[in-house]
């Protein structure tokens, strides 16, 4: 019982830092219904300039804060420079454009960074584990999570009481009648790749205080594709449902069957779950199910 207790409280831990990187995958379908293939290279670079940001002598959470703001410039040169010259474009045109900056932000960070694993040297987080009863729980895990859910927060709350984030509510859900009352296509767009850029970067951040920054973080980022297939494409709350919940299954998996299987199984069974689930629920959780009439 203590070891499932203390699988479930540190899947659920991880899956708040799943979510964030999440929200990314979601905020660019959600705008322009492109599936961003370059997600994990994001998390990469927030995983380094937070590391850099740090190793200059800036405290941690300023480092993320600066992070946010380098994510911003980021995501908005990108669209503008890769990706404005493609609206109106086939959807298919602009996801292989995306495998493509995956290639490109992965051979920047190796020439910039090289591909040895670096830790956040001293330590941000005590090393010491935090006692609840029983269960014995990594400092890193509980701060990083609740770094996650406050940044979380912030996002949520952007779209829901902000004019621009109703922008890109609107956007999303019909373009035509968006660009009718004067909403900017170009602007949203570029919002969300910033914003992208933002969580995705703290999210990498964050998982490289926990396993290390090297290359892997971006794989890493990958790993979240089930979580937001689960929650929904197109859903904000799906993609923090789903974050917890694969980052649930993703521990429990590396415990239980670890053993039986050998050679890292907890990174298998998050995208055999997403396909078994896909048979029953295609559009996920909370997605859109689009129906056509003729």
């Amino acid at each position: 019982m203590e070891l499932f207790l203390m699988t479930m409280i540190t899947g659920i831990l991880v899956g708040g830092i799943y979510a964030l990187v999440a929200l990314g995958w979601v905020l660019i379908y959600k705008c322009s219904g492109v599936l961003n293939l370059a997600m994990g290279e994001l998390t990469l670079i927030g995983a380094y300039v937070t590391l850099g940001f740090y190793e200059m002598g800036v405290p941690f959470v300023l480092a993320v804060f600066c992070t946010l703001a380098v994510g911003v410039v980021l995501g908005i040169l990108t669209e503008r420079i890769f990706l404005d010259k493609l609206i109106g474009e086939p959807i298919l045109a602009v996801i292989m454009v995306t495998v493509g900056l995956s290639f490109f932000f992965k051979g920047m960070v190796e020439f910039v960074w090289g591909t040895d694993t670096k830790v956040f040297t001293p330590s941000v987080f005590s090393l010491m584990p935090i006692e609840l009863g029983f269960v014995k729980i990594s400092s890193v895990y509980l701060w990083s999570f609740i770094l996650a859910i406050i940044l979380l927060v912030v996002f949520v709350a952007f779209f829901k009481y902000t004019r621009w984030g109703l922008s890109m509510q609107a956007t999303a859900d019909d373009e035509t009648a968006a660009l009718s009352l004067g909403v900017s296509a170009r602007f949203v767009y570029a919002a969300a790749w910033a914003i992208a850029f933002m969580s995705a970067g703290v999210g990498g951040a964050l998982l490289g205080n926990i396993n290390g920054v090297n290359i892997s973080v971006g794989h890493l980022g990958l790993l979240v594709l089930p979580a937001v297939v689960l929650g929904g494409l197109n859903s904000v709350p799906g993609a923090i449902v789903g974050g917890i919940i694969i980052g649930v299954l993703q521990n429990l998996s590396g415990s239980y069957l670890d053993q039986f299987f050998p050679g890292g199984v907890k990174e298998i069974v998050p995208f055999a779950f997403m396909a078994v689930f896909l048979l029953f629920k295609p559009y996920g959780l909370w997605g859109w199910e689009r129906i056509e009439r003729v």
